[in-house]
């Protein structure tokens, strides 16, 4: 655009009506679009109209972007506003928002993720004059309570996709509120969310029956009593870090939620092969599953997953310490494996040997293994694997530094310095 001279402008001009420059236009991006304004009077015009910009990022300006730009994009794109993500943007607050909302009714998706000087002010306009909001991103906003999710509740019913991450003021009468007022809600986020407990969690699965995601990572005080209440349209769930869940949560899963494709379980520290064994028999479209520091399972749920999940694409087994050999050999031999399995994780798996290693040849599809700190791993034992599988990444700490002691057997000391194969 920059080397178009005044002659080869006219000529485009001439040629192409106003309507086909600005559907042209309508496909560049906000860098795009401000070079193009500044190639001539009628070229500002087109390339500044409020059509041209309905779908806005801002995220690689982030630390440009200050109130008065927003109230300015605000204002121009008007109505045409759909889709602006604010993500990173720390020196916006709720006088920005206010304008937006004031200005663009029309916006259906709004990302203010780590917008840290916004308060329950800038829901509080957006439920007031956006009641075609779709989808909002509030994670990271500290300031947000659940006054902010009262409002959205009242003035955004369209709502399908709230995430209130690290909201910790968040509790359990937002959530209810945000509930009965969206009905059509698909996805709820609120990792770190101390406050979110059983309450929270049965009331978004009573009066959302469309739930497809509910990720409620770190909360704390969530029992059984929430997962026994998910609905069968759930797709998607992470309780990672919620230490109280029992092996009644898994049969409430494969009881209730048999489409499931992803479950993170990481540190729920109290689930046991029992509990796995009825989740494989019923959930058998599972896809992803993080079961790090499930620190009570064996190569017994192994069995059970090779059996009954033959989709599985990503596993993770970080620091489930009981798991060996005859565990991976199982999982190597089944339908996934050969098929579908291309993450797996095993680091800090103290009994897992070269052995693991030689059954996971069969896996053609793996790309990816993580075996940090996994010690009785030696590095020719990864040059075979990669031998046969020449694509994949292997992961780990491997640096034999000391010979072993007199009398102390043929295993080298290990140290913690990083290698990647």
């Amino acid at each position: 655009i920059s080397r178009f001279s005044g002659e080869d402008e006219n000529h485009i001009n001439k040629k192409l009506p106003k309507e086909l420059l600005l559907r042209i236009l309508s496909y560049l991006d906000v860098v795009s679009l401000c070079r193009c304004a500044q190639v001539s009077k009628l070229w500002n015009i087109l390339a500044l109209d409020g059509s041209n910009w309905q779908k806005i990022d801002l995220f690689d300006f982030q630390r440009d972007v200050e109130g008065p730009v927003i109230e300015n994009i605000s204002q121009r794109c008007g109505g045409f506003l759909r889709t602006l993500s604010l993500r990173g943007c720390e020196s916006i607050g709720d006088g920005s928002i206010k304008t937006l909302a004031q200005s663009c009714a029309n916006i259906e998706d709004l990302n203010l993720n780590k917008c840290k000087k916004i308060t329950d002010q800038s829901c509080q306009a957006l439920g007031r004059r956006c009641s075609k909001l779709q989808r909002i991103n509030l994670d990271s906003c500290p300031s947000i309570t659940d006054v902010s999710l009262k409002a959205l509740s009242d003035g955004c019913p369209l709502l399908t996709h709230v995430n209130v991450s690290w909201c910790q003021s968040i509790t359990e009468n937002g959530v209810e509120a945000l509930a009965r007022g969206c009905p059509k809600l698909k996805s709820f986020i609120c990792r770190g969310c101390k406050n979110v407990n059983d309450r929270a969690v049965t009331s978004i699965a009573t009066h959302c029956p469309d739930l497809e995601v509910l990720n409620v990572q770190g909360c704390e005080n969530l029992t059984d009593e929430s997962i026994s209440s998910l609905g069968a349209s759930v797709r998607r769930l992470c309780v990672s870090g919620c230490p109280r869940l029992t092996d009644l949560s898994l049969c409430s899963l494969a009881a209730r939620c048999p489409d499931l494709t992803t479950l993170q379980l990481a540190q729920c520290n109290m689930l046991t092969d029992a509990g796995f064994q009825a989740l494989a028999r019923s959930c058998r479209m599972l896809e992803r599953m993080d079961l790090e520091e499930c620190v009570l399972i064996t190569d017994a749920t192994l069995v059970h997953l090779a059996m009954g999940c033959p989709r599985l694409e990503k596993l993770t087994l970080s620091h489930c310490e009981l798991i060996t050999d005859y565990g991976i050999k199982q999982l190597s031999m089944s339908p996934c494996a050969a098929e579908h399995l291309t993450v797996l994780g095993l680091d800090n798996c103290p009994l897992v040997t070269d052995g693991a290693l030689e059954h996971l040849v069969s896996c053609h599809n793996l790309q990816l293994i993580e075996l940090y700190d996994c010690q009785m791993v030696t590095r020719n034992a990864i040059r075979k694997l990669r031998n046969h599988l020449p694509h994949i990444k292997v992961h780990a700490y491997f640096a034999p530094v000391t010979p072993p002691a007199a009398g102390a057997g043929s295993r080298p000391r290990y140290c913690r310095c990083c290698t990647i194969i």
